[in-house]
């Protein structure tokens, strides 16, 4: 995955995450639902932004940035900033 390949599922993650809270508030879905996607849609964001910083720094580190892979969420996730 390259870095406009990242950049554009990061841009349709945000739209969804803007759909998902309009969708809300016009009473189509209930907040539980919302808060459950909002949930991996925020977890799948971290994953990608994470992804996207690696592959800018890996020349830094002397690696290619093709072969920097995607963390687990679980990593992502537990990574204190």
């Amino acid at each position: 995955m390259d870095e406009k390949m990242i950049l554009g599922h990061i841009h349709e993650l945000i739209d969804e995450e803007h759909r998902l809270r309009s969708r809300v508030q016009s009473g189509e879905l209930s907040s539980d639902e919302e808060q459950a996607r909002l949930r991996q849609v925020e977890k799948s964001l971290d994953q990608l932004w994470d992804l996207l910083r690696r592959r800018r720094t890996a020349p830094e580190r002397d690696e290619d940035p093709n072969a920097v892979a995607p963390r687990p969420v679980e990593e992502v996730e537990e990574y204190l900033q």
